[in-house]
């Protein structure tokens, strides 16, 4: 199998697996919102962006370094999995108790959190022990590149989150049953994860090697840091914005976040893919790394520009559609969030391109510098504007970190036509977003025929050229459908 049927495979399993959870993330979010209204939304939110802050430091890099390491040599698997997997458990602890001891302190010095909060949060964050395990499992198998069984495992998680709403609210259980579910759903994927495991590779055996860990630990220290600076960058507007508003803010600023986060998983799906590749590649052949990524750079541009004009334009429906009308208040924020989209799709891109090249250092002064600037401005703007400036701090901080990527990719490796890979996409998404604003029909209708004419003007001037032709002969037999060859410049 070739390196584009392989990343064709993987992406097209994940991007299944990611559409799946997110369509069940969709009624998952809705129905937990709706019950639980903005204040108790805004409570969960606040304790699930603590848990995701603090979640960094039971991988601290691991997993992008098994991947590389392990896909450019399978011999090293055993290792990878008996070592990481100890060091593992030991961050997962100590992660829980540093939640412990922040909690403490924010009422210790500032009274914020009332005791149903600090529950919330303790519950949630015990349940990223059982996800910080799992880490090592799939980090092997995107290495290996068997993502079937990731893949699996994200519709497990949703599908188990979503029978633990409905059943709590037809139930009228209270917010600490929501929070449970996360352990639930987390213990269930890390049992799947292990199972298939010793299933496919039998037992490992027993290699531990304190040396290995710390030279894994040296080695992951970068990447470590990386994550918590991007992790702390793009989290801590739903903590500060809980420390210096109510829990209302949260919940109005939190509903369209998760909206916005619900696309990542395209980008998301992609990079896991290719990161493999981008990592073989580095090593084999720099031209073939070249053209991969600005492959990629083409695609995700393509793919995530309507996003964010098509949204802008029918935020109002959407909100009123999921939220109803205690969320308007959203819609908003949600117009100036969707923005991200474009941008954070490319720095997907970035983030695993410069790991794959050996450039953790680079990665980690630019997210440190983003990092800053977030807190900085966040700091200054959430007490004044509260949800609002929190989000336009967010769109601000992602450009910081596309010019910065791009710059340094540019100089040093590889540099891309901007132009030619914007300018048509935007011409399609400006015929689609004249088309939305010229009709008013039923919302999933108007946007299933938005998509259509997208793609239909995307094929009609010809964004697509004989190379793109080629990578999609190696993926499906195109050879059957001689018509679309004259869409192929």
């Amino acid at each position: 199998m070739s390196s584009v049927q392989r990343l064709a495979k993987n992406t097209t399993l994940l991007f299944v697996s990611q559409m799946i959870s997110y369509i069940l993330g969709f009624f998952i979010t809705m129905y937990t919102a709706r019950y639980l209204g903005t204040a108790g939304f805004g409570v969960l939110s606040t304790a699930l962006s603590l848990a995701y802050i603090f979640a960094v430091f039971t991988d601290l890099g691991l997993s992008t370094i098994i991947t590389r390491e392990v896909s450019r040599d399978n011999s090293l698997q055993t290792k990878y999995f008996t070592n990481t997997t100890i060091l593992r458990l030991g961050l997962a602890l100590l992660t829980f108790v540093l939640i412990v001891l922040f909690v403490n302190i924010v009422n210790l010095v500032h009274h914020q959190y009332p005791p149903q909060t600090v529950l919330v949060i303790y519950i949630i964050g015990a349940s990223i022990i059982f996800n910080g395990l799992s880490g090592t499992f799939t980090a092997i198998f995107q290495a290996l590149q068997k993502m079937e069984y990731q893949s699996i495992s994200l519709i497990l998680n949703s599908v188990l989150m979503l029978i633990g709403t409905i059943v709590a609210i037809y139930f009228s259980k209270d917010i600490l049953f929501f929070a449970l579910l996360y352990v639930i759903a987390n213990v269930a994927c890390l049992i799947f994860i292990l199972s298939v495991y010793f299933w496919k590779y039998s037992l490992p055996k027993w290699d531990f090697d304190l040396n290995f860990i710390k030279i894994t630990l040296i080695a992951a220290l970068p990447l470590s840091i990386v994550s918590i600076f991007t992790l702390i960058a793009f989290r801590v507007d739903t903590v500060l914005l809980s420390l210096f508003k109510s829990s209302v803010d949260v919940g109005i600023y939190s509903a369209p976040y998760r909206l916005f986060e619900a696309f990542l998983f395209l980008p998301a799906a992609f990079t896991i893919s290719v990161f493999p590749i981008f990592s073989q590649f580095f090593i084999s052949s720099k031209d073939s790394l070249k053209f991969t990524y600005q492959k990629s750079f083409k695609y995700l541009t393509i793919l995530s520009l309507p996003i964010a004009v098509g949204v802008t334009l029918l935020a109002e429906p959407i909100i009123l559609l999921i939220y109803k009308s205690s969320f308007l208040p959203s819609v908003i924020v949600l117009q100036i969030l969707i923005w991200t989209v474009p941008i954070t799709f490319l720095n997907y891109i970035f983030g695993s391109i410069l790991p794959a090249m050996n450039r953790q250092t680079t990665l980690l002064k630019i997210t440190f510098i983003s990092m800053i600037f977030n807190i900085v401005l966040n700091l200054w703007a959430i007490p004044r504007y509260s949800y609002i400036g929190a989000s336009i701090v967010t769109v601000l901080t992602e450009i910081i970190v596309i010019i910065l990527c791009f710059f340094v990719l540019s100089k040093s490796f590889c540099s891309v036509n901007l132009k030619n890979v914007i300018l048509k996409p935007a011409i399609a998404s400006a015929v689609m977003a004249c088309f939305i604003l010229t009709v008013n029909i039923n919302l999933f209708l108007e946007i299933i025929l938005s998509i259509i004419i997208y793609f239909v003007v995307i094929l009609l001037i010809r964004t697509f050229d004989r190379e793109d032709h080629d990578i999609l002969a190696q993926i499906v037999p195109i050879d059957r459908f001689k018509f679309l060859d004259r869409f192929f410049k």
